[in-house]
Parts: structure tokens; C-alpha cells; sequence
């Protein structure tokens, strides 16, 4: 059940703010959107905390996104190439992704759960590179649209860090 109200929400929410981008509204959508995926993310937390190093691999998943987003803005101001050519690469990438994780969702296999973390790492890194490319060469000229972008990057990028530093580094009390 709350898969499917994830799925219906963010998908839902990302509707809306497509529909609304070119509107003061869009910035309220925007927000309404993070708050969502905030308290979606909140079990996750929770459950990490619940570690005795806790507060530290959340700090550390913080830290590597950090990181990523550093190397990935620093490669998109410094490689010369048009990016555009990833974006249907990429957005495959993501449906195989999610499928896969819809598929695990019954299979709940621990194996494909950390090999999706791993795998989603490196796809939202390249799609971040690909979102700061497109706004740095003008691509992307709809400021809700970019920063759903690059937050959607930032957000999985955090996500999946924090999911393999729970699974390794997480220390019972």
C-alpha cells in the first residue's frame, strides 16, 4: 500500500508541476513535492537512526552527495561535449530501474535490493551531470522544471547512499 501511494504521489505531484511550471503556482506545487518526498523518506531515516552510528551514516550519505554533486557540477562547467545525446539513455536506464525495483518489491531479494542501490548511484550521478549540463548551456531555461531535476538527482543520489551505508555500516546496539 505504500508503494502504491508513493508511486500515485510522486507521479501525481510531478504531473502537476509540469502542468504548472509556467505559473506562480509551480513554486507551491514544487514545495507541496518536497514536503512528499520528505515524509516519504522519513522511514528510511528512522530506520537508520535506529543504528547506534545512526546520526553519523546520515552525515556520511549527506557527505557523498555532497561529493557527487561537486564532481558532477565541476565535470558539467569543464567538459566541452553536448550532453543531450544521454537523455533517452539515461530515462531507459530509469524505467529499467524502477522496474526492477517493482520486481524486487516481490521477489525481496536483499542481493537486488543493494545491486539497484549501486546502480542507481551511477545512473542519477550521470543523470545530475546531464540536468547541470543542460541548465549550464541554456537546455533547461524553466527554473521549477531544472530544479525538479537536479532535486529528483539529489534526492536518489541520497537515497540509495543511505540504503548500502545502513545495510554495511549500520552497528546494532
Amino acid at each position: 500500500l505504500s508503494l502504491v501511494l508513493f508511486l500515485g504521489g510522486a507521479f501525481g505531484f510531478m504531473f502537476a508541476i509540469e502542468k504548472t511550471k509556467d505559473s506562480a503556482a509551480g513554486v507551491g506545487v514544487l514545495l507541496a513535492f518536497t514536503f512528499f518526498m520528505g515524509l516519504m523518506l522519513s522511514r528510511l531515516l528512522a530506520a537508520v537512526l535506529g543504528f547506534k552510528n545512526g546520526g553519523s551514516l546520515i552525515m556520511m550519505a549527506f557527505g557523498g552527495t555532497a561529493g557527487v554533486f561537486f564532481a558532477m557540477a565541476s565535470l558539467a562547467t569543464v567538459i566541452k561535449r553536448d550532453l543531450s545525446g544521454m537523455g533517452k539513455f539515461l530515462f531507459v536506464g530509469a524505467i529499467v530501474l524502477l522496474a526492477a525495483g517493482l520486481i524486487n518489491v516481490f521477489v525481496q531479494s536483499s542481493a537486488l535490493m543493494m545491486a539497484l542501490s549501486v546502480i542507481a548511484i551511477g545512473l542519477f550521478s550521470a543523470f545530475m551531470l546531464y540536468d547541470l549540463k543542460r541548465v549550464m548551456d541554456g537546455g533547461e531555461t524553466n527554473y521549477i522544471t531544472a530544479t525538479l531535476a537536479i532535486y529528483l538527482d539529489l534526492y536518489n543520489v541520497f537515497q540509495s547512499l543511505l540504503s548500502l551505508l545502513g545495510i554495511f555500516g549500520g552497528e546494532r546496539e
